[in-house]
């Protein structure tokens, strides 16, 4: 249970919070207690200033300044040495009450001369000469003008009185209920978040395992824009475009098997026939068995090459050839073609065009594929049109042809593999629809890309991009 992604994140969370819980307590302890102290000396500090500077105005020097004070604070005289017992009440070995304590008196004064006149007991003593270093580190009072003593500041701070114990008691509580809070929130938030990061990961984990299970077609919830949500978005992705591959597999299968047992039928009929001597084995029926074994090795010979296409292990010879060259040599090679079937095959290329790295073999048969099936789908009288264009980085090649042209609905499909937009005609005509798909792979194989335009009754135009040799 603890190994869980949910029980990491929320101990994770927890974790977190504790660790900031106690830092944030020890810093506000202690500097609560040190500014919990100096507010303290800060208040002695204003309130003795005031009283001070209003005595010393009043009276022109310092005599009974200490009876004033005492007076005005209603506590007892504080002495440089314990009062007699009369006054006290206490013996000579009693421990004397400590008023600093009680009273957290932190302030002495001392004249301009050094002497002191208000006690800091047992630290500077009345009458007792302080020197100018400690002077320097105390306050100097001013009247009119004129430095008229030294507030002193006792060295060490007294222990604090029961009341303020209390107080820094209730601040230690208070921060320990704020710690025990933010923990309890932590793991409420904790458990939350870790139930709202790991929900979506378990659908995902579950369709991924009917995935493996063979339901290829599996959709999980998007319910948020962050990387969990991009992640359950491209799973659905691919979940798509697995099932779509697979489709595509079994109905490649289907048309493969569809391609291979026409021509068989006709092979073992004519042979079977001749066996059972009903047929006789002359030179056109032979001549009809040869014509389907031709077609059974193209099929194969095209499968061949899609497979090393698509393993990425098609060889290619690639060297630098001119554009005009190649469109030179296709434009020989289908001419004669072309003036059988009355259409009319034109070279129109530009000028000077860069070289292209390619294997001029493959972009031949690329090339041939093309303009066979503009023959084969432009009627007669009808024009075929050859060109290439320098487009900056890139050369692109061109196949127009004025044929029947092809659907919108179809036209998004062409270059799949055994695709037929017209089915009865290439399967009269002997083709395994797997002319456009051959030109694709090889085309991509050389780092170019391959586009149809078309639309009805307008004929085709195929553009071949590749790029250009680097200078």
């Amino acid at each position: 249970m603890l190994r869980s992604l949910s029980w990491k994140l929320t101990l994770a969370f927890m974790f977190v919070a504790v660790t900031v819980a106690l830092l944030v307590a020890a810093f506000v302890r202690l500097s609560s207690t040190g500014d919990f102290d100096r507010l303290i000396l800060d208040q002695q500090r204003s309130e003795l200033r005031e009283l001070l500077i209003s005595y010393y105005e009043a009276n022109g020097s310092w005599d009974g300044v200490q009876a004033y004070l005492a007076q005005r604070r209603n506590e007892p005289s504080l002495q440089s040495t314990p009062p007699p017992d009369s006054a006290s009440g206490f013996g000579p070995g009693d421990p004397r009450p400590d008023f600093r304590r009680e009273r957290r008196l932190l302030l002495g004064l001392a004249d301009v001369q050094g002497y002191v006149i208000l006690p800091l007991w047992p630290e500077y003593l009345t009458g007792q000469h302080v020197s100018r270093g400690v002077l320097a580190q105390g306050e100097p009072l001013e009247v009119g003008g004129e430095v008229v003593g030294t507030i002193l500041t006792a060295s060490q701070r007294p222990a604090f009185t029961p009341e303020e114990m209390a107080y820094l008691r209730r601040t230690d509580n208070a921060l320990i209920l704020a710690a025990g809070g933010a923990v309890l929130v932590a793991l409420v938030v904790g458990l939350l978040l870790a139930r709202t990061l790991t929900r979506p990961l378990k659908a995902l984990t579950e369709a991924a395992h009917r995935m493996a299970g063979g339901e290829l077609k599996q959709v999980v919830a998007v319910k948020s824009k962050d990387e969990i949500g991009g992640l359950a978005a491209a799973f659905n992705q691919m979940s798509r475009e697995v099932a779509r591959a697979n489709d595509a597999r079994r109905q490649m299968t289907a048309d493969v098997a569809h391609e291979l047992r026409t021509p068989l039928t006709v092979i073992a009929g004519y042979i079977e026939s001749m066996r059972d001597g009903v047929l006789a084995p002359t030179p056109e029926r032979l001549s009809v068995i040869y014509a389907e074994i031709e077609h059974l090795q193209h099929l194969v010979g095209d499968l061949r090459t899609l497979t090393q296409a698509d393993a990425g292990e098609l060889k290619l010879n690639r060297q630098s050839v001119s554009p005009q060259e190649l469109l030179q040599q296709t434009f020989a090679a289908f001419e004669h073609q072309a003036m059988q079937t009355g259409v009319s095959l034109e070279l129109k290329a530009d000028g000077e065009l860069p070289a292209i790295t390619m294997d001029e073999t493959r972009m031949g048969q690329v090339l041939g594929n093309l303009i066979s099936n503009a023959l084969r789908y432009t009627p007669e009288g009808g024009r075929i049109v050859l060109g290439a264009a320098f487009d900056g980085d890139r050369v692109t090649l061109t196949v127009r042809d004025t044929g029947q042209g092809i659907s919108p609905t179809d036209l998004p499909f062409v270059f799949n593999r055994l695709y037929r937009a017209d089915k009865s005609r290439t399967e009269e005509e002997g083709e395994s629809g797997l002319g456009l798909a051959i030109a694709k792979a090889l085309v991509e194989a050389h780092g170019g890309a391959i586009e149809a335009q078309s639309r009805v009754g307008s004929g085709t135009t195929i553009l071949i991009h590749l790029p250009v040799v680097p200078a």
